[in-house]
């Protein structure tokens, strides 16, 4: 399936709206402007295999780019909107990209690296100029609304977000040149989240990420409705579903502990029977905050575990999650493989890295040390996480190998701390890092947002010690807190544990990174 399809069954039915403008973008509309863009690209002298990147916003014309560029074979980059300079201008130039699609509101950012992108030779922004940049809807003005004569089936290629180094090109080639070619995620949709026609799906998400933006485009696919959020609230999103009867969405724990924070009216106030399916990922939810969405929403919560390199997949519904508490779920693509530091096979129900065999191939782009990185002997690859399957074939994650810290000898992975510090009633937000220590090499330290800054200080620090130790082996608990207004938190979910860690290896050998 394509939206060209659905164009032509149902032009009038949306694609997708904004969720803040209220800007709906129809079928036709989407086929017709996505159609200029693949005319616009051929214009600027790009083929089948060239790349593009897209610095915007949540923006109604980000999907038109997206399918232009699916249409004409071309390899789309999102970007993040929240890079610095550096890191953009790297981006551009490691992907090759010889047209940036921009916005005036990105325009400081696509200002800063002009001059570092050679490569680029058509810059194109929408919503206004700015020096070097062409206004994107004068361009494709005039340009036909029909099909180019050699479509092919183009596809992202998404950078990591950085949180243990610098962002990796994620490159998974097309299978297949035909632009209506489906994959396992459109099966995947169909047969397990039940998406169709009548899907209304409210995505909270920046776009650029890998998970919204595949998932939004596959609601198109589908010949769903698409509520885009032009940024996250807890209290909005409620509103949301009620305004729109939304069926499905994704979301991230963070937001989930954000919602469950709101005051109980606020959260009585919505009425949320139209959701279907709540989807989840990304990052690890603390047992106690999934069983109280659960309670709250019903048993609509599905769990999966994969990343951009799009090598494997587990799954969970709430139903079984409820019976194996803490598990990402069993292996829908590729069969799950945990070994050791050796790369062999460790026993059942033993904690190892992760691997998938028989997943799909996938590269580093540009990069084919970090490539071999995590490929082992037998040729299962890895994302880097730590875990173990239990009898029944569940996967649990423990954290992730670079995070690991080692105090005295002894591994501990900070992911429980962080899970259990997030459910004190004072706290917002929490990271666990290793920081040195002289005597055990590190030291386990918890840095967190409280909910009132004004709260932070000695006394709040021994609080969250105290609670920490009642709840678990004093070795895995924090010998410290520092507090911070806010943590350097990606707005995937996905935090950057690698800038608070640097603060504190400050000219030391930062052994984990």
């Amino acid at each position: 399936m394509h939206p060209y399809q659905h164009a032509q069954q149902r032009p009038d039915h949306p694609a997708y709206i904004m969720a803040g403008s209220g800007e709906t973008v129809t079928y036709r509309q989407l086929d017709e402007r996505s159609n200029q863009v693949a005319h616009l690209l051929r214009q600027l002298g790009l083929k089948a295999g060239d790349h593009v990147a897209i610095l915007i916003e949540n923006h109604a014309r980000y999907f038109e780019i997206c399918w232009g560029a699916q249409r004409a074979g071309i390899i789309y980059t999102a970007m993040s909107t929240r890079l610095t300079k550096s890191e953009a201008a790297y981006i551009i130039d490691n992907c090759k990209a010889r047209v940036l699609f921009t916005s005036r509101a990105m325009s400081a950012l696509a200002a800063d690296v002009l001059d570092q992108t050679p490569g680029v030779t058509a810059r194109l922004m929408v919503d206004g100029t700015a020096p070097g940049h062409e206004s994107f809807e004068a361009r494709i003005a005039g340009l036909p609304t029909t099909p180019i004569a050699d479509q092919s089936a183009g596809g992202d290629m998404l950078y990591s977000s950085g949180t243990t180094g610098k962002p990796k090109g994620v490159f998974v080639p097309p299978e297949s040149p035909d632009i209506e070619f489906t994959g396992s995620l459109f099966e995947i949709t169909r047969k397990l989240y039940g998406m169709g026609t009548d899907t209304v799906y409210l995505s909270p998400a920046p776009l650029y990420h890998a998970a919204p933006l595949r998932f939004n485009m596959t609601v198109m696919r589908n010949g769903g409705t698409a509520i885009i959020m032009e940024h996250f609230d807890a209290e909005d999103y409620l509103r949301l579903i009620e305004k729109y009867s939304i069926t499905h969405s994704q979301l991230v724990p963070t937001m989930f502990v954000r919602m469950l924070k709101l005051p109980e009216e606020t959260r009585r106030r919505y009425n949320l029977a139209s959701l279907k399916c709540a989807i989840h990922a990304a990052a690890p939810c603390p047992i106690p905050v999934k069983e109280q969405m659960i309670d709250w929403w019903g048993p609509v919560l599905w769990e999966y575990y994969a990343g951009t390199e799009g090598n494997g997949m587990t799954m969970v519904d709430a139903r079984s999650w409820l019976t194996h508490k803490g598990t990402v779920g069993k292996a829908v693509l590729g069969k799950l493989r945990i070994c050791d530091e050796n790369g062999d096979e460790v026993r059942q129900g033993d904690i190892g890295t992760v691997f998938f065999e028989d997943g799909k191939p996938f590269e580093y782009h540009g990069d084919p040390a970090k490539t071999r990185e995590s490929t082992n002997a037998k040729g299962w690859t890895t994302l880097g996480d730590v875990g173990y399957v239990d009898a029944e074939g569940y996967l649990y994650l423990t954290d992730r190998k670079s995070y690991m810290i080692i105090s005295g000898g002894v591994n501990i992975y900070p992911q429980e701390a962080e899970n259990l510090l997030v459910l004190h009633p004072k706290v917002v937000d929490v990271a666990v890092i290793g920081v040195p220590n002289e005597e055990f090499g590190e030291e386990v330290k918890a840095v967190v947002q409280p909910r009132n800054m004004a709260e932070a200080g000695p006394a709040l620090e021994a609080e969250l010690i105290e609670y920490c130790r009642a709840n678990l082996s004093h070795i895995k608990c924090p010998r410290s807190v520092d507090f911070e207004a806010e943590l350097p938190r990606h707005p995937t979910g996905k935090l950057y544990k690698r800038l608070l860690r640097d603060r504190y290896w400050a000219g030391r050998v930062n052994k984990l990174v």
